[in-house]
């Protein structure tokens, strides 16, 4: 990675594909709803060039492993203020989508379903149609704009966990991070991950 706010990860590529192959060793013959990589499309612009082809294919490898074990796999593909729809969408394509259950997006972020839905839509037309998951565990206030990302007062949870969303293209509402946690002490909050009613 870029050695920014998540800093840290496996050592190399073979480390890396161990690693996921042991998640789904971990995950048996139980089914489950993988988000691969939060941020790890969106954020790849600051590695080299060499690196991020080597990212789009861990992230295909890492598709086709989950996809084997028998779950969903779904592409984190950042938010609708980070990267543009076309540019995501060729990310997206190089990384193994049309063998994946689809994308997610507003992981951990605050942006309303309004904009996301049409972002992801205009993201699924690009990549044959494929469906995504929206992160509504942050997002009750509707906003448009980025704005704080990091602990940003008087947010609210947004729509409750459900498959059922109204959207032919949303295959569900999820609490991807949990409510209430930190992003860590920007804005004076506690440490990452703690509750922070705030």
């Amino acid at each position: 990675d870029c050695g920014m706010h998540s800093a840290g990860g496996a050592a190399g590529a073979n480390d890396y594909k161990r690693w996921i192959r042991d998640v789904v060793g971990g995950l048996g013959r139980k089914r489950a709803v993988v988000i691969l990589e939060p941020d790890g499309l969106a954020g790849m612009g600051c590695l080299k060039p060499h690196q991020q082809r080597e990212r789009l294919s861990l992230i295909h490898d890492a598709v086709r492993v989950i996809k084997g074990q028998g779950s969903a796999v779904y592409i984190d593909a950042g938010n609708a203020r980070w990267i543009p729809a076309g540019e995501m969408a060729s990310r997206l394509n190089r990384a193994g989508i049309a063998e994946a259950d689809g994308f997610s997006l507003n992981i951990a972020n605050f942006l309303g379903n309004a904009i996301t839905i049409a972002y992801g839509t205009d993201i699924s037309r690009r990549v044959g149609g494929k469906h995504f998951i929206i992160d509504t565990s942050r997002n009750g206030m509707n906003i448009s704009s980025l704005g704080n990302w990091c602990n940003p007062t008087g947010q609210r949870i947004g729509a409750a966990p459900t498959s059922k969303t109204g959207h032919s293209l949303v295959d569900a509402f999820l609490w991807v991070k949990a409510p209430g946690e930190s992003d860590g002490s920007c804005g004076g909050g506690p440490g990452a991950g703690k509750w922070w009613g705030e």
